[in-house]
């Protein structure tokens, strides 16, 4: 009944505020700006000294957006645009009073988001819907991303071949960039071209001052929308467009087979070439090719606790193959995961827009077949040794300014084995403040005899459906969703990553934004208000959860937030009031320092052995630059499990990433993480060791020129402990990546 209650008065305030609202103001006039191909050559080298930069476009750098609501900035910026033939080029000085102040670290690439930074975004389609991301810090240390207003999305994980160079100077700092035309999409023709246009500054002080070329609408939700024009780009030709990764990776790995009493045996050296391509058919059309693809990982996956997990742990996607497009096979329900795909030995991906029209596919086939089972309760995995063909097909049409609407395919097949999924979905933004996303999906599937058996799912070929949608209100001063979801009991999404179905659950929540005025004791205050109801699908099982939150954004960059969830949970047959708290805070008191809080606690279900318990996690973190070259991060967490009778368990994990940098290419790198799980075996169901520990350590020298064009050398080793014994290396492995963008 509570739930009910929160429902409906979320639904009620809803619609009242709707009515209630300040009417949105008038959507602005886009500026446009003519650019004027340069006069002369241009020489990334972080001067603006050439010729060609006095002919250049100048854009003002006129608004703060955050804190300040369109206010004046704070400092000047100059942004300067011209093109050649081969590229983009943009200039930015920016002015600093008290250039001791700027904040600038030799970083990997796209890390540096605490620095100061200069940047912008180009819609080069024009459709209002996705944008290309270029920042730099005054280093030249570069960030990339693609942009997204059809699924809201920022993709820090595209990577694409650039120049840039920054240079600190006696009046603030100076950032030279120029963005080859093969590394961007655009309508082909030989016509003039307008594209949507947005360039920003991060101002870093006591607050993080964001600056921008356009006033910013915060009742609006979508940003690409709000761009500005630039009109002048003639006969843009990006040439043949071919970009061949040939790489060579080497690796030789030491395992106790027989762990802990076996010696450490040393295999074979492994050596794999492999090669990547990538060519752009048309200026708007790509085509992506692997065989034998490097898809190794150098960077270690972010550790995570997984004691007393209910469902498959997630980890983001990082190979570049999977990358290029990635925002494009985005959908409501989450029916495209290419982590999915394991070791494949053939890869072909193709994706490419033509007017209205936005279209893609990949096909993979792997050496391994990895499988998640879905149900109400939990998910469960598993992995067959065979080869499994895979396809994903996309296809979006945009509808009317800022609308679209979309089919997804996705099919894997083996011996024995066959899921399929098929479905539509769509994006309506019927104001500048709201949009309805839904999407309806199908799938088919059958596994092998062995495995339906083993993993308790059905024999033969099953089929079963799953819904989203969801109305969004992003007004300035209220926001709120609707959002309905019902994925049947026999969905499965095997190229996805969907790990519960058998579920139907309405949910709602509104939130009220109060915006600071310059000089207040806060930036932004914000009261958030949740509820949602949970059934199975014959309707015999019913969770409902409220959140209620309230969050700060003040001076030096501080973040608070406090969080109190009442619930209802069922697991297997018995329902748990669990209620709990969750507590946030992080600030950046210097340039230097970036530290972090979390605790939560209350009440939760011990899903090992079916039971209520008191659980209390508390997460510290740090960052630390010791000047420009050497930083240092630690992330711990503490989870402690009390259950009738004692202390279920208590789990630590840490994780230390230590980085020097010989300058902008060149680093060395340490990794440590260490699980400490300690347990009472009396309080379990089932045998179980009392300790259990892992430590992971990897050392790293890289040499990158761009995200292709790489030197990784390093080692790795792994220790594992448990009753019989302490902490025992169980293997070792020295490995090897070059890789070089050969672009044609």
């Amino acid at each position: 009944m509570r739930v009910v209650i929160g429902l409906a008065v979320v639904g009620l305030l809803a619609a009242g505020m709707a009515a209630a609202e300040t009417p949105a103001p008038k959507q602005r006039q886009a500026s446009t700006f003519e650019i004027h191909e340069a006069s002369g050559p241009i020489h990334v080298d972080g001067s603006l000294d050439e010729e060609a930069w006095k002919t250049a476009t100048a854009i003002p750098l006129a608004y703060e957006w955050n804190p300040g609501d369109n206010l004046p900035p704070p400092t000047k910026t100059d942004v300067l645009l011209t093109f050649d033939r081969q590229n983009l080029y943009v200039g930015f000085r920016a002015y600093d009073a008290k250039p001791s102040a700027i904040s600038a670290h030799l970083t990997d690439r796209d890390i540096p988001f605490s620095d100061d930074t200069v940047g912008f975004m180009i819609d080069t389609f024009n459709d209002q819907r996705r944008a290309f991301q270029f920042r730099v810090n005054p280093l030249g240390v570069q960030m990339d991303a693609t942009n997204s207003d059809v699924d809201g999305s920022e993709d820090w994980s595209w990577n694409a071949i650039w120049a840039s160079e920054g240079r600190i100077t006696a009046d603030g700092y100076v950032v030279e960039i120029a963005i080859p035309f093969t590394q961007l999409r655009f309508p082909r023709g030989s016509g003039v071209q307008t594209w949507g246009f947005m360039a920003s500054r991060d101002w870093p002080r006591e607050d993080r001052h964001r600056l921008r070329t356009m006033p910013t609408d915060r009742g609006a939700s979508c940003l690409i929308c709000q761009f500005d024009k630039l009109t002048g780009f003639r006969d843009l030709r990006p040439g043949r467009n071919l970009e061949l990764d040939p790489t060579i990776t080497a690796h030789q790995t030491a395992e106790r087979a027989d762990f802990p009493d076996g010696p450490l045996k040393t295999g074979d050296a492994k050596v794999d070439p492999g090669l990547s391509m990538r060519w752009g058919v048309t200026p708007n059309v790509t085509v992506s090719a692997a065989v034998n693809p490097d898809f190794s990982q150098v960077e270690a996956d972010a550790a995570q606790l997984a004691e007393n997990q209910q469902f498959a742990l997630f980890f983001p996607e990082k190979r570049p193959f999977f990358l290029e497009g990635a925002d494009f096979f985005s959908t409501p329900i989450n029916a495209v995961f290419t982590r999915t795909v394991a070791n494949p030995d053939l890869g072909i991906k193709v994706t490419g827009k033509e007017e209205k029209n936005a279209f893609g596919a990949v096909i993979t086939r792997d050496r391994i077949n990895n499988l998640i089972f879905p149900s109400y309760d939990g998910s469960g995995l598993d992995s067959i040794d065979q080869n499994v063909n895979a396809v994903v097909a996309r296809y979006r049409r945009d509808v009317g300014k800022t609308s679209s609407i979309g089919v997804l395919f996705t099919g894997r097949s083996a011996d024995g084995y066959s899921n399929a999924v098929s479905g539509i979905d769509g994006l309506f933004r019927f104001s500048q403040a709201d949009s309805v996303t839904f999407q309806y999906l199908r799938s088919a599937t059958e596994y092998p005899a062995a495995i339906a058996a083993r993993n308790g799912q059905p024999s033969g070929n099953f089929s079963d459906d799953a819904v989203s949608v969801r109305w969004n209100h992003g007004a300035r001063d209220w926001q709120w969703a609707i959002r309905y979801s019902d994925l049947g009991p026999l969905f499965r999404s095997d190229a996805g990553f969907v790990t519960r179905v058998d579920t139907k659950q309405p949910s709602g929540y509104i939130q009220r934004t109060f915006w600071g005025k310059p000089g207040q004791w806060y930036t932004k205050l914000q009261f958030f208000a949740g509820a949602d109801w949970t059934t199975d699908s014959a309707g015999k099982i019913k969770e409902n959860g409220q959140d209620y939150q309230v969050t700060y954004q003040g001076t030096r960059q501080t973040f608070l937030q406090l969080t109190y969830s009442p619930n209802r949970e069922y697991f297997r047959g018995v329902y748990y009031d669990d209620p709990r708290w969750n507590f946030y805070v992080e600030g950046r008191p210097s340039p230097s320092f970036y530290g972090y809080l979390q605790v939560r606690g209350g009440k939760t279900i011990d899903f090992s052995n079916e039971r209520q318990g008191d659980v209390l996690v508390a997460e510290p973190g740090m960052e630390l630059n010791l000047g420009r070259r050497l930083s240092a991060a630690f992330d711990h967490t503490y989870q402690r499990l009390n259950v009738a009778g004692g202390r279920l368990f208590t789990a630590n994990l840490t994780q230390t990433t230590i980085v020097y940098h010989f300058n902008i290419r060149t680093l060395a790198r340490a990794i440590v993480q260490l699980s400490d799980v300690t347990r009472d075996p009396s309080l379990y169901r089932f045998s179980i060791d009392r300790k259990s520990k892992d430590l992971f350590t990897q050392l790293l020298f890289s040499y990158k020129i761009n995200p292709q064009t790489v030197f990784y050398f390093g080692y790795s080793d792994s220790s594992f402990g448990d009753d019989r014994v302490d902490l025992k290396r169980a293997d070792r492995t020295l490995f090897l990546k070059i890789g070089y963008a050969w672009l044609l």
